[in-house]
């Protein structure tokens, strides 16, 4: 059995796809165990991962836990996982974790979940992604109401990767020692700045989009209206002064899964009825 957390999120989700097409038994942690749809044979449970002791249920019989990043007592998370005989954790990270910033609020709790898992005693697999390509669905709220797509950062180039290609990354790592102590980065097949991603999703809509870049002062203001000022701090940070490079190209995906990483047309191909 396979835990997956996150369960419903963007690569939670592909995760649970992917081990229940492999025939995997798969657990999946949601929170409304009655109202999410998920692939046949896969089991529901619940649980609270800012409350270890409230995972002994949903951890119960797994051999390998997929686990997100974060939480409340990472430590006692996986002090609980350990208890429960978990084997092998494959932990969602972020690009920055390796970098030691720990003034960098997005840093800091990558770096600790990452820390907390390597002292565990457990094996470990760590994902360190690019951007995913899913962010793009930030630029809904604009496209329901018009054709200006309004976006901050707009020189930054990312080498964005589905999370259906994280999600496979994941799954192959669960299903294998092959990957055991070391550190994945899968991204996307190219470097796009977001102008670029803005005319992909203008093609597949059939839509005239206008993209606008938004200087500095304007982005902050932007984020601010709906993100921590901590974690806005962070995103410039990675953005303005540099210290996040996501725009190299890996070979992490076609090296895992034997095949290219989608391109974004394909992932907004697969996801153009959600911005309609």
């Amino acid at each position: 059995m396979i835990l997956v957390t996150g369960a419903t999120g963007n690569v939670g989700s592909e995760v649970v796809r992917a081990l229940a097409a492999a025939g995997e038994p798969v657990r999946a942690l949601v929170r409304k165990p009655d109202t999410i749809p998920l692939p046949d044979g896969v089991e529901a449970v619940t649980g609270d991962l800012n409350r270890p002791e409230s995972m002994t249920g949903a951890l119960g019989g797994a051999r390998a836990v997929f686990l997100l990043p974060g939480y409340e007592d990472m430590p006692g998370l996986v002090a609980e996982a350990r208890r429960a005989g978990v084997e092998q954790v494959v932990l969602l990270s972020g690009g920055s974790a390796g970098s030691g910033d720990m003034t960098n609020a997005v840093t800091r709790f990558m770096a600790g979940s990452e820390s907390a898992v390597r002292e565990s005693g457990l094996p470990w697999t760590f994902l360190r992604p690019s951007a995913f390509m899913s962010n793009a669905l930030r630029w809904l709220p604009q496209l329901r109401s018009g054709d200006r797509v309004r976006v901050p950062f707009p020189d930054v180039r990312t080498a964005s990767v589905d999370p259906y290609d994280v999600g496979a990354v994941a799954a192959r790592a669960l299903l294998s020692d092959e990957y055991r102590g070391e550190i994945l980065r899968p991204t996307g097949p190219v470097a796009m700045p977001p102008a670029d991603q803005v005319a992909v999703l203008a093609k597949v809509l059939g839509r005239d989009l206008e993209f606008v870049g938004l200087t500095n002062e304007e982005a902050r203001t932007d984020l601010l209206a709906t993100m921590p000022v901590e974690y806005v701090d962070a995103f410039f940070d990675f953005y303005v002064n540099g210290s996040l490079d996501e725009s190299i190209v890996r070979p992490t995906v076609r090296e895992v899964t034997g095949r290219e990483p989608r391109t974004f047309e394909q992932w907004a191909q697969a996801h153009a009825d959600d911005f309609r």
